[in-house]
């Protein structure tokens, strides 16, 4: 026999199986059972990769978020900083610019909100409001701490102050 021929059929192979409409309907509920099995394992892999998913989302806007005070802190080091030409100040804004490039690889770029947009709830917060007749109420007249985060997954929103109509 070459490697490539069946086995011939000995006496444990050749068994002989009574078709009935009993076995006929038990066989038929034992596949419906193994389908459903199998559907049922799938959606199962299907849904723990979703949740996987969704962990490591949640974990990563976790830690990014946590990260946060550290980018502000840096800024409030770099706009008291003088003279700008010092290499400590010179380090400091490359840590900056490090920490910034890291949060946008995680997918939470800083948001370039500008004075003389409109205020948007969904990416501004207003911390407070100021009467100036350069800018049309309702807009961003200044920025006091940017956001973070693409338009669909907002990390931080930017506090802002926006204007009011002059009194």
């Amino acid at each position: 026999m070459t490697e490539h021929e069946a086995p011939e059929p000995g006496p444990a192979d050749e068994r002989v199986v009574d078709s009935t409409p009993a076995t006929d309907k038990q066989i038929a509920d034992l596949e419906d059972s193994w389908r459903r099995t199998a559907a049922e394992l799938d959606n199962l892999r299907k849904r723990y990769a979703k949740d996987v998913v969704r962990a490591r989302d949640q974990e990563r806007a976790s830690v990014a978020t946590r990260w946060l005070p550290v980018l502000d802190n840096l800024e409030r080091a770099l706009e008291h900083a003088s003279p700008p030409t010092d290499p400590i100040v010179e380090g400091v804004r490359a840590v900056h610019q490090q920490a910034l490039s890291i949060l946008a690889d995680l997918g939470y770029p800083r948001r370039d909100d500008e004075t003389g947009k409109p205020f948007d709830p969904a990416h501004h917060e207003a911390v407070s409001t100021a009467a100036d007749e350069n800018f049309v109420p309702g807009t961003v007249v200044h920025v006091v701490r940017p956001g973070y985060g693409p338009d669909d997954a907002v990390l931080r929103p930017a506090s802002v102050v926006v204007a009011t109509r002059s009194a």
